[in-house]
């Protein structure tokens, strides 16, 4: 099957003709913020249009360290193999709640806002995701001893605490600016991976009510405190059903983009089963997505160290199938972990195993990296 040659079926099929946006089921496709900028509601807007004929290739981190080097300016593992940067860039604001000056995987925020600008210049685009810390152990994100958001909720013990770290998250989003003074349009992915139970957000740690209260909540109290930049992105790990991807679903009204992460575990040869997976969670989220009238995301993937070397037009491709979907993200290149005494990367350096299909894959007509990206003047009506 010649995959780029694939036309995108099923998903959107909208004429760009009402406002900017396009009609579905004779429903208008509307951002959720009402007040969003010009710059948001256009990214938006050329999402779908983009969705319909390319996926946007990214990567989390990509700029700021790869495999054996760290905040080397203008550096990326991605643009040592392709000549290209990815037209997606996953960032994480971790460690903002506790006033720390880097985040959790030693970013710091100042060099992270400079990365940011530097992205909406060159025409790509970047997408936040938020490792926060428990609220009420002030451990770390995978801390799910305690159920959490009940006490962050208004009347709940640690409401005020929780405020205070949506004001420091809306002081950092509030300082991205582009080199013309304007808020950078942002992909955001609170909560993410929501219906797995490894964070404290997590199913099983949360009544649904609570989750969509907490979202709510959060999406209403950032819009006060004057953000209109953020698309917003709901996030699963894995499901079977639409009625478990909309089992936290907070609603039209606050979401965007629907997305799930799914990563490879096993030899992709001899195990099928992340390929047929990812396609029965495109399918049911597909449906979703027209009902909804959203568009679609893999939000995360990859496999760790690339081992396959063929992964990224076999593996990848195969799993994302015919569907529309605006943008796929591998995870970070951290390089060598020496606690665990191995190496942990998601998108090729050069001379790694899969670096020649990486080459390939950057080449299919469906898969944009940035300067694809930038031909479609995203930020511009």
């Amino acid at each position: 099957m010649n995959l780029h040659k694939i036309i995108p079926t099923g998903l959107l099929l909208l004429s760009m003709s009402t406002i900017g946006f396009g009609q579905m089921n004779n429903t208008i496709l509307s951002i959720s913020d009402k007040k969003s900028t010009p710059e948001t509601i256009a990214l938006y807007k050329n999402l779908i249009t983009t969705s319909k004929k390319a996926i946007l290739f990214g990567h989390q981190d990509d700029l700021a360290y790869g495999v054996n080097w760290k905040y080397e300016p203008g550096r990326s593992d991605v643009k040592d193999v392709t000549g290209d940067y990815p037209a997606v860039y996953g960032w994480d604001l971790g460690g903002i709640e506790k006033s720390s000056p880097k985040n959790l995987d030693g970013v710091s925020f100042e060099l992270m806002r400079r990365y940011m600008a530097d992205v909406k210049k060159r025409g790509g685009v970047n997408t936040i995701s938020w490792h926060l810390d428990n609220p009420i152990s002030g451990k770390n994100a995978w801390d799910n001893s305690t159920k959490s958001i009940a006490s962050i909720l208004p009347g709940g013990e640690n409401h005020k605490k929780f405020k205070s770290w949506l004001d420091k998250e809306a002081k950092f989003l509030k300082s991205l600016k582009d080199d013309k003074g304007k808020a950078i349009p942002i992909l955001y992915r609170p909560f993410h991976e929501l219906t797995g139970n490894w964070f404290w957000w997590g199913k099983g740690n949360c009544t649904p009510e609570e989750f969509k209260k907490l979202w709510q909540f959060s999406f209403e109290y950032l819009q006060k405190k004057g953000i209109h930049n953020l698309i917003y992105v709901y996030n699963t790990a894995d499901f079977n059903s639409k009625e478990e991807f909309l089992a936290f679903y907070p609603g039209s009204n606050y979401v965007d983009i629907l997305s799930f992460d799914k990563y490879v575990y096993n030899d992709p040869t001899k195990d099928h089963s992340f390929v047929e997976n990812c396609l029965k969670q495109f399918q049911i989220m597909s449906e979703i997505a027209k009902e909804q009238n959203k568009i679609m995301a893999f939000a995360e993937t990859g496999y760790e160290a690339i081992p396959y070397s063929q992964w990224w037009t076999d593996t990848l491709m195969k799993a994302m199938g015919d569907f529309e979907i605006s943008y796929v993200l591998v995870w970070r290149n951290h390089g060598w972990q020496e606690q665990e005494k191995k190496m942990h990367y998601y998108a090729p350096f050069k001379g790694q195993t899969s670096a020649k299909d990486f080459v390939d894959f950057y080449n299919l007509e469906r898969i944009f990296f940035e300067k694809d990206a930038a031909k479609e003047n995203l930020y511009n009506k």
